[in-house]
């Protein structure tokens, strides 16, 4: 690992962690990150409500939240370069921020985890049970539920047995994932032009690609919703200390999901709303997920298990890579002396933080089994939240790199676009996102369920709650052991920034 010129740590985080070096590639990392936003799942959920809000205009839509999301990898990268921690936003917001904001960075890092586990296993386990015909069993909530939870136990044993083995099971699933997404596109848009859709089709044209077409109002809504499709990627830079190569590889591969995902979203985008038109997709968004279930067997009749199983293989990929950031964010705050140091536990054989990651997965099992007996709409209403979490976070780390390099930023025009106003842009983006979709989570008309909570929406409800019990936690270990906030901020080695231009 680098080291900064601040000494503020005493050694490289897999000789104090115990962490197995080196034990995956670049390409295991790429497919992990790709993994983690589980992309059929994603365009499953997030199309319907994306088309009923823009219409046509749902790929600029995709293509204008590609924006942020790829200024926010850039400084994914630049900060990894210095600090190649398994904890990423915490430590490096610590660095560049203090630990105040350095920790409620790794808060939310963890619990947007322990919110969408217990969902994305409920998805692969739904539509597993429809690819196989068992309809009745997925309709059965005590089935599908006991499912769920057997799923979240055997992906978490699978990342405690080792990243080596995470990374393998990853790559079969990607394989699937992608080869099932590509061959519905490819049918659909074939009937497209072959005239064959047995719904409306429109033939897609180059300005579906204008992301203002639908007017401003419609774009905020939209680039909400394109927020969380992209989301995950990152799960390949809290691997670092376990990728060959970790001061560039983890980065590029956060970088390069980026990319893929933008291909990916695109091509099956423009096929779906091509072929299904924006009446049936606007009507049916309130079904989110259900929609592909129902296209599929519209654009591949028999074959329709083929796209039911891309949407499972996706939601069961993401429910693995998942716990990753949750599981090493935790471990990096544990060694840290942020969180009880239990939780710094690495196992002995296997070399994976056990403890962190059996209680993620415990903590998102309550979480899902709760919510669940409220009703199913509080667990949509809770995914719902993660958008004010995942905004957070994001904008810190943008941030956090503008800072951190503060003193270099005027070394050329190299440094000043990629590394102080690309990020800076990318965070003002999503903190202004991050306000419009707390007014509009503020209004219970516009949560899933439909109910008030204090007078407000349930999402923002949760989002409060989460915040509130963050910031109760971390002032009572600030008392309980306050060797975390004793640290200096990082200040960065003038030899690693020109090491970068060669």
């Amino acid at each position: 690992m680098s080291h900064d010129a601040a000494g503020d740590r005493p050694a490289t985080p897999t000789q104090e962690a115990g962490l197995r070096a080196g034990a995956i590639g670049f390409l295991d990392a790429l497919v992990i990150g790709l993994n983690s936003t589980s992309p059929a799942y994603s365009l499953a959920a997030v199309l319907g409500p994306i088309v009923a809000l823009v219409g046509i205009y749902a790929p600029g839509v995709i293509l204008a939240s590609f924006v942020p999301m790829l200024m926010i990898a850039a400084a994914f990268y630049y900060l990894n370069k210095v600090d190649q921690d398994c904890g990423t936003t915490f430590s490096w917001v610590t660095r560049a921020m203090g630990p105040w904001a350095g920790w409620l960075g790794g808060w939310a890092i963890a619990m947007t985890g322990v919110l969408v586990i217990g969902s994305l296993a409920d998805v692969a386990v739904n539509f597993g049970l429809l690819a196989l015909g068992l309809d009745d069993w997925a309709a059965n909530a005590w089935i599908r539920q006991g499912l769920t939870v057997a799923v979240i136990l055997a992906m978490t044993a699978i990342c405690v047995i080792g990243t080596e083995l995470s990374a393998h099971v990853q790559d079969v699933l990607i394989l699937a994932q992608v080869f099932f997404l590509l061959a519905f596109a490819v049918v659909a848009l074939y009937r497209i032009y072959a005239g064959t859709s047995t719904l409306e089709e429109i033939e897609p044209s180059i300005s579906w690609l204008n992301p203002f077409g639908a007017g401003g109002a419609a774009l905020t809504g939209g680039l909400l919703l394109g927020v969380f499709m992209y989301w995950g990627w990152e799960s390949a830079v809290n691997l670092t200390e376990e990728v060959e190569n970790s001061a560039t590889a983890p980065g590029r591969a956060g970088i390069w999901s980026t990319v893929i995902l933008l291909v990916t979203y695109l091509s099956v985008c423009i096929a779906v709303v091509g072929y299904a038109g924006t009446v049936f997709l606007a009507e049916n968004a309130a079904e989110e997920e259900a929609v592909f279930a129902v296209l599929a067997h519209e654009v591949m009749g028999g074959w329709d298990w083929v796209v039911l199983l891309a949407v499972c293989t996706s939601a069961l990929a993401s429910t693995q890579t998942t716990i990753i950031p949750a599981s090493r964010t935790a471990l990096s705050m544990a060694r840290r002396h942020a969180l009880p140091p239990h939780l710094a536990h690495i196992h002995p054989r296997f070399r994976t933080p056990d403890v962190s990651t059996w209680w993620v997965a415990g903590i998102a099992i309550g979480w899902y089994l709760v919510v669940n007996q409220i009703s199913e709409n509080a667990l949509l209403d809770s995914l719902t939240a993660l958008s004010l979490l995942i905004a957070f976070y994001y904008a810190l780390t943008g941030l956090a790199c503008a800072v951190y390099y503060r003193r270099h930023l005027l070394e050329g025009p190299h440094n000043l676009l990629l590394i102080g106003v690309g990020p800076v842009v990318g965070a003002g983006l999503l903190i202004w996102l991050l306000v419009e979709s707390i007014g509009d989570m503020a209004n219970p008309e516009n949560s899933a369920s439909g109910v008030s909570w204090f007078g407000l929406g349930p999402p923002l409800v949760i989002g409060i709650a989460i915040a509130l019990v963050g910031v109760l936690v971390m002032s009572f270990w600030r008392v309980r052991d306050g060797r975390f906030w004793q640290e200096r901020r990082g200040v960065v080695d003038p030899a690693l920034v020109h090491a970068r231009k060669r």
